[in-house]
């Protein structure tokens, strides 16, 4: 993975026939659940479209 990744827990990741507007509803999920600590992230390839959502908040270490 990218450096960018090193920091995220992978929460679940969804495969499906591509859509051709996916990436505007995870551009809206982005800007509004950024701030719940989820990320949304979207591949394509084959036709395919994948994708993966993220926790940018991983649970802090109890003391």
């Amino acid at each position: 993975m990218k450096k960018i990744h090193e920091d995220l827990n992978l929460i679940a990741i969804m495969e499906f026939k591509s859509y051709d507007e996916m990436y505007k509803v995870v551009d809206f999920l982005n800007k509004n659940l950024k701030k719940y600590g989820l990320i949304f992230g979207l591949t394509s390839k084959n036709g395919k479209d994948t994708i993966s959502i993220y926790d940018a908040e991983p649970d802090s270490p109890t003391e």
